[in-house]
């Protein structure tokens, strides 16, 4: 199978990885020659293609089994978005529907969900998001949804917030004195490990058939409210609850705040995914024994098997 792979950062590169282990001919995309790939990857075939850049999207063109959209926004704002969701895939779409791959996978991200009251939203829930961010990936899934009516088979795949192997981000918080409790301390916070990432996207390339379009949200099944998710890591760790916050005036947030729960039952009933790590202790606790064996940080005085 030969897939092409846009996007070799924190969740490209661990696709890579895993397809490359199960024999699969992987071609990948990186930005520029100065991103040297790991030695894990030394058996991908690389393009260096700028995907903002139309002229040098076209080099992409090719008979591919499978095309996995993995690029991120690197943390930038609403010009970087615009950029390299929506601009490149304008670009990405005009190749590949003029020469359609048997699949293309696009990540996108339950921000697409604007909802407040702390629900459940599912695929079908309307996608109505608060930010100027998340209004570009709905305009850019639109993008591959109007795609897949001119023939181009596409499943779109929303991410809950990722975290893994040297990134949780809400762990880092906890452990740098950075976490507050406060107002909006309420909200549910919808996450998925990294592999189970890369499963999921495995369980859509596994599909026989590939016609039309498909969206999976891919979250583990357990949302936790932000505060409880803070008391249990004050619980593992032995350490106090973090303080409460002093209301000021902050730099206006890249996305707003929302507050729901995102089911991943269409992915686990339609495709037979499970997640590894169905909640956030299993990867947390992982993420702890990694800092641990590195000594960046002290070994646990009790046994953590308590939830």
């Amino acid at each position: 199978m030969r897939i092409l792979i846009i996007g070799c950062g924190y969740v490209g590169s661990a696709l890579a990885e895993q397809l490359l282990a199960c024999g699969a001919e992987v071609y990948a995309v990186r930005r520029s020659t100065t991103e040297t790939p790991p030695p894990s990857l030394s058996k991908a075939h690389w393009f260096t293609v700028d995907i903002t850049q139309k002229e040098a999207v076209h080099q992409l063109a090719g008979a591919w089994d499978a095309v996995v959209n993995c690029v991120s926004s690197s943390r930038g704002g609403v010009e970087v978005y615009q950029r390299v969701f929506l601009e490149a895939g304008r670009y990405l779409r005009e190749v590949f529907s003029a020469q359609p791959p048997r699949l293309h996978i696009h990540l996108s991200s339950t921000s697409v969900y604007g909802q407040t009251t702390g629900e459940w939203v599912t695929e079908d829930s309307p996608t109505e998001p608060n930010s100027e961010t998340g209004r570009i990936l709905v305009a850019t899934e639109r993008l591959w949804l109007d795609a897949s009516d001119d023939g181009l088979p596409v499943r779109i795949l929303r991410l809950a917030g990722i975290y893994g192997p040297g990134r949780c981000y809400w762990l880092n918080q906890f452990l740098s004195g950075s976490a507050r409790l406060g107002e909006g301390d309420g909200r549910f916070l919808n996450m998925i490990h990294r592999q189970d990432v890369v499963q999921a996207i495995l369980k859509v390339l596994e599909q026989p058939k590939a016609a039309g379009a498909r969206i999976y949200n891919v979250v583990d099944n357990e949302p936790v409210p932000l505060r409880e998710l803070y008391q249990g890591l004050a619980h593992l760790l032995k350490r106090p609850l973090p303080p409460e916050a002093v209301h000021e005036t902050s730099a206006p947030r890249k996305r707003a705040l929302t507050n729901k729960r995102v089911s991943n039952r269409r992915l686990k009933t339609e495709l037979g995914w499970a997640p590894s790590y169905p909640s956030w202790r299993e990867g947390f606790r992982e993420e702890i024994q990694r800092l641990q064996a590195a000594g960046l940080l002290p070994p646990l005085e009790t046994s953590t098997s308590e939830d």
